[in-house]
């Protein structure tokens, strides 16, 4: 059995619907018994031996003769394939309201087209191809790397919400190169709050001995509060967010931002600096001596920036060896926040 192409499409005739997309579920329907397929789905059949050529080209000549990450999409459809699922290339025509980035629709194991359960969205690259950010939220990330191997990536846009609320008391301070210094701390600024690192601490949750009962905050907590009119320095709040733009330039006034809006909703950041990222984050908090693993690792980055699959691949990597998420905060000054989630999917 040979596929023609016929008015920009590949069509296969004969049996083709019965044998192929009923029995199967490759291809759109046609009149008759045939069957238009996507280069995917020849190229699939061409592999299986189902087909023997299109307009007379085998396997290898039909693959050559493609561009672009069409290699990745056929690796992630033969993977899909392989492990019992019915996919479908996300085509006007083919089928419906599926996410804009979609390159494919995959249906719930044991569900296929036309009125299966869709399960997700797919997109699907190579490992060397850039994914901007705003293409991820709706979809499910497929990398097909260097030597063939599929990764999975869910992803989402959830809002960041927790229960971690505390009016934080007034406080004096004194600007240092890179962190602020509040020799006389009120209670529960650090216990109840977390706001801040007592100096002398040993071990990063706030245990351990205290050779003083001062604590030290981050730029970025300082000028939190300072904001807030919780913490007085000399020159306010101005002079603390300059000293954090000259140790960090412009990316200070981003994680500044979202450092606010995460304790507005309710969430306590923290560095995450062992972990590679901007924030720890907890969700929860009655005192530090209850305090429980933190969720999330967030890491904040300029609006429109585009990923490398190589470096999602190495935060949800590492979030997961942790047990923590993935989140990304996407904000430029004065801007608002885009918030985006990334962990492993196994189909």
């Amino acid at each position: 059995m040979e596929a023609q192409r016929r008015d920009g499409e590949i069509v296969v005739g004969g049996d083709a619907r019965q044998r192929f997309h009923d029995a199967r579920g490759y291809g759109r329907p046609l009149d008759g018994g045939d069957v238009a397929l996507a280069p995917v789905e020849a190229a699939h059949l061409l592999f299986r031996g189902d087909i023997e050529a299109v307009d007379g080209a085998d396997f290898e000549a039909f693959v050559a003769g493609q561009s672009g990450d069409f290699d990745a999409r056929f690796l992630v459809f033969a993977d899909l394939r392989a492990r019992g699922f019915y996919l479908v290339p996300a085509r006007e025509g083919w089928v419906d309201d599926a996410p804009d980035t979609a390159d494919f629709v995959v249906f719930e194991r044991g569900s296929g087209p036309p009125d299966g359960d869709v399960a997700y969205g797919l997109r699907a690259v190579g490992e060397r191809t850039d994914v901007p950010a705003a293409d991820l939220g709706d979809v499910a990330l497929a990398v097909a790397d260097e030597e063939g191997e599929v990764t999975y990536f869910e992803t989402g846009r959830p809002e960041p919400g927790g229960d971690a609320t505390y009016e934080p008391p007034a406080a004096d301070g004194t600007v240092l190169a890179d962190r602020v210094l509040v020799a006389e701390p009120p209670d529960g600024l650090y216990e109840r709050g977390f706001y801040g690192q007592p100096l002398g601490v040993t071990n990063g949750d706030g245990s351990g001995e205290s050779g003083t009962r001062s604590i030290q905050l981050s730029l970025v907590e300082a000028a939190y509060l300072a904001r807030r009119g919780s913490l007085s320095v000399e020159g306010g709040a101005a002079a603390v967010v300059e000293r954090g733009r000259a140790v960090e330039g412009e990316r200070f006034d981003r994680r500044l931002a979202v450092y606010e809006a995460l304790r507005e909703r309710g969430v306590v950041p923290k560095t995450g600096f062992k972990f590679g990222a901007d924030f720890r984050t907890y969700a929860r908090l009655e005192h530090v001596e209850e305090l429980g693993h933190s969720e999330a690792l967030v890491r904040v980055l300029p609006s429109g920036y585009v990923f490398a699959p190589r470096e999602l691949a190495l935060d949800v990597r590492l979030a997961a060896g942790v047990r923590k998420r993935t989140t990304f905060a996407f904000t430029d000054e004065d801007g608002p926040i885009e918030w985006l989630s990334v962990g492993r999917l196994t189909p």
